[in-house]
């Protein structure tokens, strides 16, 4: 079921998507009662789904490269939020972990992301908002990652 016709030209998708994406996210790292940024609470969540990621598998979840990601999790541990362990199988890789405050700060930024999708889907029927995420999802599809990047496929491959 292809969208060809005229007016798919006209909705210009790739701006409004980058502009809803710049919004959100400076109208959540904005947010008085928000400690720690949007990337960070994306980290959170992935520990909180799975403590003790290698940093890769993080990146890759996150769609970061190795900078990036370690980047990230450099910003992360000085806030104490987790702390970084060498994996005992790989001396050169390493393990990341929630601290207690850590776990806290999830907590709140769960609630917060519940109130935020509260706030995105306001005004839509569950029907629209599955179309929505479906075609979010159908980009993923269409423009994936690399195929030589091995910790994404090691996540990925964990997701089905």
């Amino acid at each position: 079921m292809r969208n060809n016709g005229a007016d798919a030209r006209h909705h210009r998708l790739i701006y409004l998507l980058s502009v809803a994406q710049r919004r959100l996210q400076r109208w959540m790292a904005a947010r008085p009662e928000s400690e720690v940024t949007p990337a960070q609470a994306g980290l959170l969540f992935i520990l909180g789904k799975q403590d003790g990621v290698l940093m890769g598998e993080a990146g890759a979840a996150l769609d970061m490269g190795p900078a990036g990601i370690s980047g990230l999790v450099d910003r992360t541990e000085a806030a104490k939020l987790i702390e970084r362990r060498a994996d005992r199988e790989d001396g050169r890789a390493w393990r990341i972990f929630l601290t207690p405050k850590g776990r806290t700060a999830l907590a709140q930024a769960k609630a917060g992301a519940a109130e935020i999708n509260a706030a995105l889907t306001d005004g839509f029927t569950a029907a629209e908002i599955d179309i929505v995420a479906r075609w979010l999802t159908s980009i993923q599809d269409k423009f994936p990652r690399p195929a030589d990047d091995k910790a994404f496929r090691r996540i990925e491959g964990a997701n089905p």
